[in-house]
């Protein structure tokens, strides 16, 4: 590939990329300079070698063997936002969620608030229909780019999408490249203080300063989680250095030494309570992603 632009690396530790701190290594990592230079790439690479699509890291874990074939993480050329006419946003998919929140705020653009509660990165929001304090990222999308398997490039609406909750029906070889947004006329000093308690609600009730994944499983229909695994006695309980926070028992926590594995074979153990006590199978939200040790 030699007209390449983009870092390309064997071996790469993967868990200082995610926000547990856990995960083997990437037999590559690739992260293209911009949209031109990935879809190049995936054009040269050979069809069967397997492509797996990182963002910020923090509703992942990657278990303690790694990722086979080639990790793609976005980055610097994919950090870009844009002020649009009509109370629009244009941004990389590698911008950090709060910071679309923060920019659309100081454009005087309401209705994009709610990203301040989202930990993580808008390809993260696009893949997952992240949402928080009642908006989804399908009711603020307008469009969004994706390069697919063969480097071809496609531009979805938001119905193209397919979205149901937390989840996306774009096919899962799409890296989304780029998100369009609608909001709408509003006052920054109103947006800011929306936001900030926003940030306050999840200071209290939520282990923002931990290394956690974020919201471990999906709400089931007519119940929530946490309250499922308060009722089941998960909270506070431990797998090793893996524990069920006490402050929010929807997520899981790494106290310091904690494996990939402590904290799948502890979301597994939750898992089996829940259901047990409830009859209600929980679904992980956390993307578990590679191979055992």
């Amino acid at each position: 590939m030699p007209d390449l632009r983009g870092r390309l690396g064997a071996g790469s530790v993967l868990k200082d990329y995610t926000w547990f701190r856990v995960g083997g290594p990437a037999e590559v990592l690739f992260s293209p300079a911009d949209e031109a230079d990935l879809a190049y790439f995936m054009k040269a690479l050979p069809a069967d070698v397997p492509v797996t699509t990182i963002g910020l890291g923090s509703n992942l874990l990657v278990r303690d063997g790694g990722i086979d074939g080639v990790v793609i993480r976005l980055g610097r050329g994919f950090n870009q936002i844009e002020v649009e006419e009509g109370s629009r946003l244009r941004v990389g998919t590698a911008v950090p969620d709060t910071k679309v929140a923060r920019a659309a705020a100081d454009a005087g653009i309401a209705g994009l608030a709610f990203y301040r509660g989202i930990p993580g990165g808008i390809g993260g929001a696009l893949r997952m229909n992240g949402g928080a304090h009642g908006t989804e990222t399908c009711d603020v999308l307008v469009e969004a780019r994706a390069v697919d398997r063969s480097g071809n490039v496609h531009v979805l609406s938001v119905e193209d999408m397919g979205y149901t909750y937390r989840h996306c029906g774009a096919p899962e070889d799409y890296i989304f490249t780029e998100a369009l947004f609608q909001g709408r006329p509003g006052d920054p000093a109103e947006i800011l203080a929306e936001m900030d308690e926003i940030a306050a609600y999840r200071e209290e009730v939520q282990p923002i300063k931990s290394r956690t994944g974020g919201s471990t499983f999906k709400n089931p229909q007519d119940n929530k989680s946490w309250q499922l695994i308060d009722a089941a006695g998960c909270r506070g309980l431990a797998v090793g250095d893996a524990k069920v926070s006490e402050l929010h028992c929807n997520f899981l926590i790494n106290e310091g030494n904690a494996s990939a594995a402590d904290l799948e074979t502890l979301g597994e153990t939750v898992r089996e309570r829940v259901k047990e006590t409830s009859g209600v199978q929980l679904e992980w939200e956390i993307k578990r992603l590679g191979k055992p040790a």
